[in-house]
């Protein structure tokens, strides 16, 4: 009891001591949003004087355009790219979980094969196949492939997850008179929750922080996400240090907020999904 005790402040202030080193950066970070670019260079961590205009100039980009248009209009792209693999994935994993059909086996494994293809092979025909629908310059290229299954490596979560349910809820919902979209909506929807709000975590994170596909698909400024109106602080002459990273600060919120509030269904979908996979 003794020796476990004496352990216990060690452990604390080694705790304390890593934590520390791992928020430097987002400390650094903070104080630099309030610099000038003349004080950059410098090695302390807080300005002399804070410039909490780096934040209100930020914001108003342009004369035109504000970061409050790029804000609305990720969220939107967010919230149907979130609905869409939620959805779509869930029904592809209770394909292959619950129902039987020819070549299951076979097209479950080309699922599982097109984790292994690298996302740089389908960027050239991707490109030319939503330029030839007339989709470049939407956010049809970004939201549309969300509503084609979410992903290979989602539906392999969820399908993990759906196999870990008695098969016996689903004999019960059949006598009940439950049709097999019955069952999937009334039955194995319901207790996949954790596993789909692990979906909707990584969906949201990995589509916010999509910057390839945003740029590679939007042109016009009134259709800018976060991520492409970051790159306006940037020109041929200056980038403007403190209004670049005052603004990045406030791009990542979204992000942190989300896993915050969902941190507990989270944990619960990643332990459960691993426990029964």
């Amino acid at each position: 009891m003794n020796r476990a005790y004496a352990k216990g402040p060690m452990s604390h202030l080694t705790l304390t001591a890593v934590s520390l080193i791992m928020l430097y950066p987002v400390i650094w970070w903070i104080g630099a949003s309030l610099k000038k670019n003349t004080e950059m260079g410098l090695p302390s961590l807080w300005p002399d004087t804070p410039m909490w205009d780096n934040y209100i100039k930020g914001w108003q980009v342009t004369a035109e355009y504000s970061f409050t248009t790029f804000f609305v209009n990720t969220l939107v792209m967010e919230f149907w790219s979130v609905l869409g693999g939620v959805l779509t994935s869930a029904i592809v994993a209770y394909g292959f979980g619950r129902l039987q059909f020819a070549l299951r086996g076979f097209w479950f494994s080309i699922l599982l094969l097109t984790m292994m293809l690298p996302g740089q092979v389908t960027i050239v025909p991707q490109y030319i196949f939503y330029n030839n629908l007339g989709f470049v310059d939407s956010y049809i290229p970004l939201v549309l492939p969300h509503f084609f299954g979410g992903g290979a490596f989602f539906v392999f979560l969820l399908v993990q997850f759906i196999r870990g349910i008695p098969r016996e809820l689903d004999e019960a919902a059949k006598i009940d008179g439950a049709s097999v979209y019955g069952i999937f909506l009334r039955v194995i929807f319901p207790l996949i929750r954790p596993a789909l709000v692990t979906v909707a975590i990584f969906t949201f994170i990995w589509s916010w922080d999509d910057f390839f596909g945003q740029v590679l698909y939007l042109s016009s400024i009134e259709k800018y996400t976060v991520g492409l109106g970051l790159r306006m602080f940037i020109d041929q002459f200056e980038i403007q240090w403190g209004q670049l990273l005052a603004m990045s600060l406030l791009s990542v919120l979204p992000s942190v907020i989300v896993f915050f509030l969902a941190q507990k269904h989270f944990v619960e979908g990643i332990a459960t999904t691993g426990i029964k996979g």
